[in-house]
């Protein structure tokens, strides 16, 4: 069973978010297979999760059952035991055989909100990441500097509000590069070499969701 869940209050860690899947899994009474670190623990496919800097407003995780059971009681089981500010959005039956989300995923889509007039950014966020090419600027610790294009990256963008932009990224064999790494580069920051710990200090990034895409090339919500 595939759940998508709202984890609980803002700022919790992934750590946190997949203890209490596991937990609920757990208190709903349903048969599941054992994991293979813990025999008492329910096999579970959690993730991907929300990287450095950023909060979901979609968990997702694959639940592995021994038995069928229909989609409704599996709901019910697990929004009775449904931890204190998490919310169930939705249960779906996906074949055993079918593609975890981590590897399903081709694009997510996030929700940027903040004070973008502080940096005065020369271009609207339709005309830099809908343009055929974004370079970036990446500084290493001893001060040298690598530009880097990363269009291939970023699907595009859009103004929702003076204070809040919408950003989709999508992945390219198998890599992605940061949201906020796009929007540093709109905003004229310098990025280091190592991001993976790199955020744009006073932005909120929100993933509002993961997504497939079919052989048409049309993204879908996952």
């Amino acid at each position: 069973m595939r759940i998508v869940l709202r984890g609980p209050e803002k700022g919790s860690g992934h750590t946190n978010v997949f203890n209490a899947i596991r937990n609920m899994v757990l208190a709903s009474g349903l048969a599941f297979e054992p994991a293979k670190i813990n025999k008492n623990w329910p096999r579970l496919a959690y993730g991907p999760a929300p990287a450095f800097g950023q909060r979901a407003e979609r968990e997702y995780a694959d639940i592995y059952l021994t038995q069928p059971v229909p989609v409704r009681q599996v709901q019910e089981a697990l929004e009775k035991a449904l931890p204190a500010g998490m919310e169930l959005i939705s249960v779906e039956r996906v074949p055993y055989a079918l593609a975890s989300v981590q590897n399903l995923a081709a694009a997510a889509r996030y929700r940027v909100e903040g004070n973008f007039a502080l940096y005065g950014p020369g271009k609207t966020p339709e005309e830099f990441f809908n343009a055929p090419r974004i370079e970036i600027v990446r500084r290493a610790e001893n001060g040298l500097t690598m530009t880097e294009n990363i269009k291939p990256y970023v699907a595009g963008g859009q103004t929702l509000s003076p204070r809040a932009i919408r950003l989709t990224m999508q992945s390219v064999e198998g890599k992605w590069i940061k949201p906020q790494t796009a929007v540093a580069a709109w905003l004229g920051l310098d990025v280091p070499l190592q991001d993976e710990l790199f955020t744009v200090e006073g932005f909120t990034f929100i993933r509002e969701g993961l997504f497939w895409q079919d052989t048409q090339g049309e993204l879908h919500l996952i």
